[in-house]
């Protein structure tokens, strides 16, 4: 396998997501070049688009290079201009590190998007009150699962309270 990947050689996308305002084409670059704990991808969101809704991850991190044009970070209860060579930090934590991908400008904003790969992650949508649940990785994901937080029951619902 080589470990060598030029972006410029993207021709497919492995991810085009198309709904309203969330409007991007995803290229999984990590696992064509043999990454193993990181995950890697090209973004292509078009101006006016956002890339995903606004989150933050427990388990996974994630890193965002900015290659061309310029946006917004939607960052915890703050908003930060990005442009072209910004290096984007995005820990894990809760809605005062989520995060979200605004193109407020003319042209396509590309960026290189790395995580660390997790066995197991759970993410937080703030502005919906969803919450997501992933387990597996690298296409043998065993578990994945949104809910809304609202509909959090007690740790005994639905369990027998005699011996079976």
């Amino acid at each position: 396998m080589n470990p060598i990947l030029n972006l410029d050689d993207i021709a497919a996308f492995d991810d085009v997501e198309d709904n309203g305002i969330y409007m991007s084409k995803r290229a999984f670059v990590g696992n064509k070049i043999g990454a193993r704990d990181l995950g890697y991808n090209l973004t292509i969101l078009p101006p006016g688009k956002v890339q995903c809704p606004f989150h933050n991850h427990h388990g996974e991190e994630e890193m965002f290079l900015i290659l061309d044009g310029e946006g917004e970070l939607r960052f915890g209860d703050k908003r930060y201009p990005i442009r072209r060579h910004d290096v984007i930090a995005c820990p894990t934590g809760g809605p005062e590190v989520a995060h979200q991908i605004i193109n407020t400008g003319t042209t396509d904003l590309r960026y290189l998007a790395l995580s660390t790969l997790r066995d197991i992650d759970v993410c937080e949508y703030p502005d919906s009150g969803k919450v997501g649940v992933t387990a597996g990785r690298d296409g043998a994901v065993t578990l994945h699962k949104r809910f809304r937080g609202e509909n959090t029951v007690d740790y005994y619902d639905r369990e027998r309270t005699t011996l079976p």
